[in-house]
């Protein structure tokens, strides 16, 4: 049908194999970062972008972007 729009979101990740996805959205949201530190604003990197903003709630991702501003991010980057 036309206008029908097709929701994805992050493919399984065995490394996460339960429940509770609150790994699988941090990795992600570190992975990306690290992308764009490797290759720069890229449709790869891209691809973890989707991935971590349909797994991780919003309040997160401000307040590691804040962190990350800060010098603060408790995370690998």
């Amino acid at each position: 049908m036309a206008g029908e729009i097709a929701l994805k979101t992050a493919p399984a990740d065995f490394r996460f194999p339960t429940t509770n996805q609150t790994r699988h959205c941090f990795t992600c949201y570190i992975e990306f970062h690290r992308c764009l530190a490797a290759k720069g604003e890229s449709n790869e990197c891209e691809r973890f972008a989707k991935y971590y903003r349909s797994l991780c709630p919003g309040e997160w991702v401000e307040r590691w972007n804040e962190q990350r501003k800060n010098g603060t991010f408790p995370g690998p980057l």
